[in-house]
């Protein structure tokens, strides 16, 4: 049997037909209403991952025009086209104003109402990449345009669409990327929230430069706390295996700078690899628990990571230093007091060198940090290690429903 054309790989029941093609400016009109008035002082920006955005808010309120007279008029529901590429939108971000009732733009973008058909699922289908390749065709060709950030009005509703047939499938795949997208919005708004209560608990239960008590602590602790150089805590500082990355073999894992995690600070595993050396002569160079790692140079320098047994045998590469914490200080309290304020400073300044930033293990051994006792250590780093879980679940739940989002824009549209 003949695979149907136009048809998407999941579809909800009871729909059959066919997709259409459409051109945009069969199914919308362009916004040229002028700000005549200077009605709102609201200018908007559109950003690739917010959407319509106040410029004043996202560009730390400053505004590019005072005077918006000349401005487009938007009005809640219709949609803008920002020509500028990115990461994000490769040939253009198309956002619809939907947290305002009316906002400016800037002529430079193209602006357009929808006549026929259901508005989320065409804010949706713009999130595929399905228009792109017509948008680069018609900037590539067309006589009046001179690259993607040039390209004419006119030729812009020439763009070709594939929608269902049927307004009513339209509604429901509209409806349920709204729904998972405010989903993800809420996951977004727990996982934000539970990070700034970690920075705020990394700024009160270490003390401030200068002090020796912090601003928060665990009942039955009193004592000030001391300053120790890292090298006073640390058995030893080393540096990592000078060895190539091969083919993962199943058990022995290389961790390099961009295995761990910018954010989470832990082990990436989505691309394990094995280090292309005599594992039998590379003893020296295997991860133990208390291990603490740090990057030694380039952007990432500063970047830690502690070994945990889950992580299996790991060896670590050359362009990281291991710090072998004694048994005078938690491992784990060290690797949070990696995660201060006071800890980045250091690295800032430390790192600066006429070349790429970076910093030896000497420096590292130089670091001087604030201990309390052993036990109101293990009590700290016990307590904000359980909120690090916390955070990666919430984390890890937040991508699963942003690749579960990427993987049903690609199934459920032609």
């Amino acid at each position: 049997m003949a695979k149907k054309t136009n048809v998407p790989e999941i579809r909800f029941a009871g729909f059959t037909d066919p997709w259409e093609q459409r051109k945009l400016g069969e199914v919308a009109h362009r916004v040229i209403r002028k700000n005549e008035g200077n009605q709102s002082d609201l200018p908007l920006t559109i950003s690739a991952q917010h959407g319509l955005v106040d410029q004043r808010d996202y560009f730390n309120n400053q505004v590019a025009s005072r005077d918006m007279s000349g401005y487009y008029l938007l009005e809640n529901g219709e949609f803008a086209y920002n020509k500028s590429t990115s990461g994000d939108s490769p040939w253009g971000a198309i956002k619809r104003l939907t947290k305002y009732e009316k906002g400016c733009l800037s002529t430079l973008y193209i602006c357009f109402g929808l006549d026929q058909g259901d508005p989320d699922f065409l804010v949706t289908y713009y999130e595929t990449n399905r228009w792109h390749g017509a948008v680069q065709m018609i900037a590539a060709e067309g006589a009046r345009n001179h690259g993607l950030l040039n390209i004419a009005p006119d030729d812009f509703f020439e763009t070709a669409l594939t929608l269902p047939c049927l307004t009513e499938e339209q509604k429901q795949i509209g409806c349920f990327f709204t729904q998972l997208v405010s989903l993800i919005t809420l996951h977004q708004r727990k996982y934000d929230k539970l990070c700034a209560v970690k920075k705020s608990m990394l700024d009160k239960m270490f003390p401030k430069p200068g002090e020796t008590k912090p601003e928060i602590r665990f009942d039955g602790f009193t004592d000030p706390w001391e300053q120790r150089k890292l090298g006073s805590v640390a058995a030893s500082f080393d540096y990592g295996l000078n060895a190539a990355a091969t083919e993962y073999d199943g058990q022995n894992k290389y961790l390099r700078i961009t295995d761990i995690d910018d954010t989470t600070h832990e082990f990436l595993k989505s691309d394990l690899t094995t280090p292309l050396a005599d594992l039998a002569m590379s003893a020296d160079y295997l991860l133990e628990e208390g291990d603490l790692l740090f990057a030694r140079t380039g952007a990432s320098v500063g970047k830690t990571y502690l070994y945990r047994q889950y992580d299996g045998t790991v060896y670590f590469a050359g362009f990281l230093i291991r710090a072998r914490i004694g048994e005078s200080a938690d491992p784990e309290f060290v690797y949070q007091a990696t995660l201060t304020d006071a800890y980045k400073k250091y690295v800032a300044i430390t790192s600066q060198r006429s070349g790429q930033p970076g910093v030896n293990a000497q420096e590292y051994a130089d670091y001087q940090l604030m201990l309390p006792s052993r036990t109101e250590q293990q009590q700290i780093g016990m307590t904000l290690r359980s909120l690090d879980n916390f955070i990666t679940l919430h984390q890890r739940k937040l991508n699963l429903l942003r690749n579960t989002k990427k993987s049903l824009l690609d199934k459920m549209f032609v």
